[in-house]
């Protein structure tokens, strides 16, 4: 209760919290229920009996997976990279040239685009060179 009357006088926490975690603090039943309290307040902390947490770098948190962050290589040929942009390219080619000539026929050239380079690389393109 000490601790939590400094931190009052200080300033760190208004007189609400100071009798919330006074209530708390009554009703705690282990060293840790009375730790918990001052999680979020700098010092001073409480002298409580039985050895301190350790607080552990953040270098000893575990590495995320690194499949998750890790990008391969782009494993296509400089070709098959110009098929995929004129491929994204033609949707927006299509849509002007369906405003300018009114005509719906304008959206096959996307389709014929993916048809003539599937064909030429097929399913397997990475294993090709």
């Amino acid at each position: 209760m000490d601790a939590l009357g400094e931190h009052l006088s200080s300033g760190r926490i208004d007189l609400d919290e100071f009798g919330t975690r006074s209530a708390q603090v009554s009703q705690a039943r282990t060293v840790a229920d009375l730790r918990a309290l001052f999680v979020d307040l700098p010092a001073p902390h409480p002298t409580l009996p039985g050895p301190a947490p350790a607080i552990r770098p953040a270098t000893d948190y575990p590495a995320p997976p690194s499949s998750q962050y890790d990008r391969s290589p782009d494993q296509r040929t400089p070709a098959q990279r110009v098929a995929a942009v004129a491929l994204a390219l033609s949707g927006i080619v299509s849509l002007l040239l369906f405003f300018v000539l009114k005509t719906w026929v304008v959206f096959l050239i996307p389709a014929v685009i993916g048809v003539l380079t599937s064909t030429v690389w097929g399913n397997n393109w990475k294993g090709r060179t």
